[in-house]
């Protein structure tokens, strides 16, 4: 059954658009940009190092919660679904062990941005029926405890600088071996591969946008390997200089950077 939740004013105003123009991006929605802070409550200090399984069973979790009809349109496992969508954390203190995370104290927050406002609604009113309830993790728990709404700079420029919040990853699939090739910054390649994650996502989503003035430029880049369900991946993270058409780098600060965004990768905020 699917939930049916009322909205305050305040919610409303921010979803129905509050300023349209040239610069706005080509959301489904339209109207102003938004990301949430969700901030969870954990029994104790102990995460597990993939969050990136953990977080992604919470997502389709809050979607289900939304309706099953939002569920399936998402993660309908009978096809490939390009996502929208993607994500950071913040773990304060975070120390890195072998076999967890350790935290400063029991609390961790998550910034989730989505270019299809529509569907960020969806997740809000999924977010809101997770709120206060315990989801299992392995010899801990969590809870939703604080849902908050942001609004995000609306880009003007063609070109910004971005420093990335979540490790960007770079992938270039062979369909035909069934291989993957990974690119990171200061590597043959990187600005090429990324724009093809750039066009084929553009294309996927049907977005009259172009993409033809894209580029990145590394300004203080590094390598990070880190573990993607499992599998030790290559990863950048950095301050990036960012150039696009301003409809396009306001759809790529919400929907994020490169692959796998979906699942904790290519969040970038703007610093410049």
């Amino acid at each position: 059954m699917e939930v049916k939740k009322k909205w305050s004013v305040l919610e409303t105003q921010c979803f129905q658009g509050l300023r349209v123009s040239e610069s706005t991006p080509l959301m489904k929605g339209g109207g102003a940009m938004y990301q949430y802070k969700l901030t969870f409550a954990l029994a104790n200090n102990r995460l597990p190092l993939e969050m990136d399984r953990l977080l992604v069973s919470f997502l389709k979790s809050s979607a289900r919660a939304c309706s099953q009809h939002f569920y399936e349109k998402l993660y309908d496992k009978s096809r490939s679904v390009i996502k929208g969508y993607t994500y950071s954390c913040y773990l304060p203190g975070a120390k890195f062990h072998k076999d967890g995370i350790e935290l400063a104290g029991q609390e961790f927050c998550l910034f989730f941005s989505d270019f299809d406002q529509m569907e960020l609604l969806s997740f809000f009113n999924g977010f809101q029926q997770m709120k206060y309830k315990e989801y299992p993790i392995a010899g801990n728990s969590m809870r939703l405890t604080s849902i908050r709404m942001q609004q995000l700079r609306e880009m003007k420029e063609e070109e910004i600088v971005i420093r990335m919040q979540s490790p960007l990853i770079v992938r270039r699939h062979d369909s035909e071996r069934n291989t993957d090739t990974y690119y990171t910054c200061g590597m043959e390649g990187f600005e090429r591969t990324l724009k093809e994650n750039t066009d084929f996502f553009i294309e996927k989503m049907s977005l009259p946008v172009s993409t033809e003035k894209f580029s990145i430029e590394m300004i203080k880049g590094k390598k990070v390997v880190i573990p993607v369900f499992g599998r030790n991946t290559d990863a950048s993270l950095g301050i990036f200089k960012l150039t696009g058409s301003r409809q396009l780098l306001n759809i790529l600060l919400l929907s994020g950077l490169g692959s796998r965004r979906s699942e904790g990768h290519g969040k970038f905020e703007v610093v410049g």
